[in-house]
Formats: C-alpha cells, sequence, structure tokens
C-alpha cells in the first residue's frame, strides 16, 4: 500500500514541499508520521531547503532529541546487543586499546568497556555527546573532532577501531578515504549498522519503505515522540530526499558494506546479525586492519 505519505514524500523529492503538505491533507494512511510530517513541514516555508530543523540542518548538533531517540523505543535492547557484540570482540581479541569513532554519548562503548582493562579513545564532533561520554567514562581519552580530521592526523596505532551507526552519516566517497587511511593504524575494525534494502532511491519500493518504517519507529515513543520526530527522524528523513536539504545518513545494504571495506583494503571480513531492528535488521561488521 503506498498512500498519501509516500505521495508526500515523493513530492519531496521534487523539491515541492508544498505539494507535499497537499499529499498529507489528502487523506491518512500512517497516522504517525502524517502528523509528524506535518508538523515538520508546517514550520518551514516553500523553500526546497527548509526541511532543516537544527541551527544548520545537523541533528546531532543540538542532541536532545537524539539522547531521546537512543534512549527509547527500540534502542534499549538494539544497543543492548551492540554493547555485549563489542565485549566479546574486546575478550576474543585481547583489546587493550580501542579508539570509537562517532561515539555519541557513549551508549555503546560504555557498557562494553566498563571493567575492562582498555585504554579508550573517543572521537565526536559533538561537544555535548561526546562531554556526556567523557563523563561516563573516567579515564577516556576525548577528541572533539570530525572522523576525516582525526584519521588524517592520527600517528599511532589501536588494537581496535570501533563505529556504531555513525559512519552512514559520512557520504560514501568521504567514508571510503576515512577507512583507508584508518586501516594502517588499526589491528582490526567493528562496525555496527543497518541493513537496508537496495531500493532504488526515490522509487515507489523505497519511499513505501522508508513510510512503513518510520511510522513503525515513532510507535515506539510516547511522551518524547514530538521532540523525537521533530528534533530527529524527520529531519533525517526528508533531509535524505529533499534537494537542497542536508542529509545526515548514507545508508546501504550489508553486502555493500562488506564490499566497501575490501575494496578499502581490509582482509577476513565478516557480517554477523545483532538486532532486528525497526528501521533494518543491525549487524556487526568485522575486518583486520594492517596495525
Amino acid at each position: 500500500m503506498a498512500g498519501n505519505e509516500v505521495a508526500a514524500l515523493r513530492a519531496l523529492t521534487n523539491g515541492d514541499v508544498t505539494g507535499a503538505r497537499t499529499a498529507l491533507d489528502g487523506g491518512v494512511t500512517r497516522p504517525l508520521l502524517n502528523a509528524a510530517l506535518r508538523t515538520h513541514l508546517a514550520a518551514t516555508g516553500n523553500d526546497t531547503a527548509a526541511t532543516d530543523t537544527a541551527a544548520d540542518g545537523h541533528v546531532y548538533d543540538q542532541p536532545a532529541a537524539f539522547t531521546a531517540f537512543i534512549r527509547g523505543g527500540g534502542n534499549v535492547g538494539l544497543y543492548e546487543a551492540v554493547s555485549s557484540a563489542l565485549a566479546e570482540q574486546y575478550d576474543r581479541h585481547d583489546v587493550a586499546s580501542l579508539v570509537d569513532i562517532g561515539c555519541g554519548d557513549g551508549r555503546a562503548v560504555v557498557p562494553a568497556a566498563e571493567g575492562r582493562d582498555v585504554a579508550v579513545t573517543l572521537v565526536e564532533p559533538s561537544r555535548a555527546l561526546l562531554d556526556d561520554a567523557v563523563a561516563r567514562l573516567a579515564g577516556a581519552t576525548a577528541h572533539n573532532t570530525d572522523a576525516a580530521s582525526f584519521v588524517s592526523a592520527m600517528a599511532g596505532r589501536f588494537d581496535l577501531a570501533e563505529s556504531t551507526f555513525a559512519l552512514h552519516t559520512l557520504p560514501p566517497d568521504e567514508r571510503s578515504r576515512v577507512l583507508t587511511a584508518l586501516r594502517g593504524h588499526v589491528s582490526r575494525l567493528a562496525i555496527a549498522e543497518f541493513d537496508v534494502p537496495d531500493h532504488p532511491v526515490g522509487s515507489t519500493a523505497h519511499l513505501t519503505f522508508l513510510a512503513d518504517t518510520y511510522e513503525q519507529g515513532l510507535a515506539e515513543y510516547g511522551t518524547d515522540r514530538d521532540l523525537v520526530a521533530q528534533g530527529f527522524l524527520m529531519p533525517v528523513l526528508t533531509g535524505q530526499l529533499t534537494p537542497g536539504a542536508t542529509r545526515n545518513t548514507w545508508e546501504q545494504p550489508a553486502t555493500a558494506w562488506a564490499a566497501q571495506l575490501t575494496a578499502c583494503g581490509y582482509t577476513e571480513v565478516m557480517i554477523e546479525p545483532l538486532y532486528d531492528y525497526w528501521s533494518s535488521p543491525a549487524f556487526l561488521l568485522t575486518a583486520k586492519g594492517d596495525a
């Protein structure tokens, strides 16, 4: 079933914010998404780039909504699974030093590293999120910078580099540059991401998938649903569709992630299922670096 919300998303792919509003007024197929999109688009003018609600469109720069998002709904079970998988990697490979790239507020790395004799380096461009992570993980070394800047200045090595749901925020070419430069400084790599289906961008299948999954994701939140929707989910959704909007995500299937790591020179690339999340199944991608 397509529905009016799919028509609204299609209008956004054409840069037609007014058309998207009109489509939503035509009827309701997915009530939570319809309401969230109505509110989001009502806060903008008719400018095709006006679907950004954070100061500059980057949803991680104003982290209240993101924090509410990752601490509720399906993220509770998701991050429990991720932290457990990371801890298992530490134990299996005798990890004494690690760098977490895009650590956020430490939601994944803190439970995994607590109680273990491991030197942790945290990399996070959001000062607010990084401060939360440092407060929760005593003794960690912190770098308030983005992945590309950190990797370009690396001089040492780590037993493990990890990144949980952060590398999909990099455009594919930049991601490859970061991964290639990182390879010579790490013995192993562990990435948690989502195995999204390979629908042609803007196709009915793609837009229907987005509409259905975002409806499901919104249903997992209660009193903080509006905060999560307007401060995080709607900017992420519309940003990947609307011409001129700030894009926050470039997701891809698990097999494409594995192929990208192989192309960047990593070996022993493996995919392990993690958690059946609302947007797409989460997986852990592990590989061997050169350090």
